[in-house]
């Protein structure tokens, strides 16, 4: 039998490609920088091939880094789905998802319990940390997230297309009115999400204020916090009609009665190969029978 590489080298060097940097690759393994290093370190010497140019702390794919891994990866998936098919005597499916917190909340776990009753063996690890379709066929079998539409190379499904809003606590609705006032809108404070850059320029050309410059325009990373903070007054969010209508909070209403065509969508993405593995196919299938 060959010699066999190592295989947590093989690993290490597998993640820092896919997620394009060793500090996310070293904190996904669970692993101090020095020690992820000494993993590419043993790859490169069983190799003989310098795989990644090191400056400091930052590790760049050489040309023969580049060949080595599409020469490998398509072996170590073909690996990972030979032990996943002995792997039926466990009894148990195993989904690791990817999901944003709001859409979770607001649309998924109302509904997990239809595919629990349906699909008793399948179990899901919920990940809603940032950056979710960078890690889709690492360490995610697939992920649900708001974005302009999937990768190259990527199976997607689209599940809605949705209007982009201004929401904010219904007394500073009231105050500013049903027509846009560039003034007034300068003197607030703007709410985007990261994850949706895009909507408040949208916003902000369709009501016609293009060039408006507001006091402030805070980040937020979760669309649960965004709308809290809107309601208790700290800013006007940017955020879809249908996280607005699913919200169900008083506190907050729609800016102006204007309808904007988001750029983002929910996408269901993963690897088309992945499609292939029970567990993302019965997830996949209840998705879109359950329209969610």
């Amino acid at each position: 039998m060959r010699r066999l590489p190592p295989l947590r080298a093989l690993e290490a060097f597998v993640r820092v490609v896919r997620l394009g940097s060793a500090r996310s690759a070293a904190n996904e393994l669970g692993l101090s920088p020095s020690a992820l290093s000494r993993r590419i370190t043993n790859l490169e010497e069983f190799t003989g091939r310098k795989l990644f140019s090191r400056s400091g702390q930052t590790m760049r794919l050489t040309d023969e880094g580049r060949v080595f891994y599409d020469s490998v990866a398509p072996h170590l998936e073909s690996l990972a789905a030979a032990v996943e098919s002995q792997s039926e005597s466990l009894q148990t499916l195993r989904l690791r998802l990817g999901v944003m917190p709001l859409f979770g909340t607001q649309r998924l776990f109302p509904r997990l319990g239809e595919l629990r009753a349906s699909h008793s063996r399948l179990h899901l690890d919920i990940d809603t940390s940032p950056n979710l379709f960078d890690r889709v066929g690492d360490t995610l079998d697939a992920a649900i997230a708001l974005t302009t539409g999937p990768a190259e190379g990527f199976y997607g499904v689209q599940l809605d297309q949705n209007t982009i809003h201004a929401i904010a606590n219904v007394d500073l609705v009231k105050q500013l009115g049903t027509t846009p006032d560039a003034t007034a809108l300068e003197q607030q404070t703007f709410l985007v999400h990261t994850d949706m850059p895009r909507g408040f320029e949208a916003w902000k050309d369709a009501i016609g204020c293009k060039g408006l410059q507001p006091a402030a325009i805070d980040h937020y990373d979760s669309g649960q916090l965004i709308l809290e903070a809107a309601a208790q007054h700290l800013g006007i969010a940017i955020m879809h009609s249908d996280h607005l209508a699913r919200n169900k909070d008083p506190r907050l209403a729609q800016l102006y009665d204007i309808e904007i065509a988001s750029p983002y969508s929910y996408w269901f993405i993963c690897r088309p190969a992945d499609l292939e593995a029970r567990p993302v196919k019965i997830f996949h299938d209840w998705l879109i029978k359950a329209g969610l």
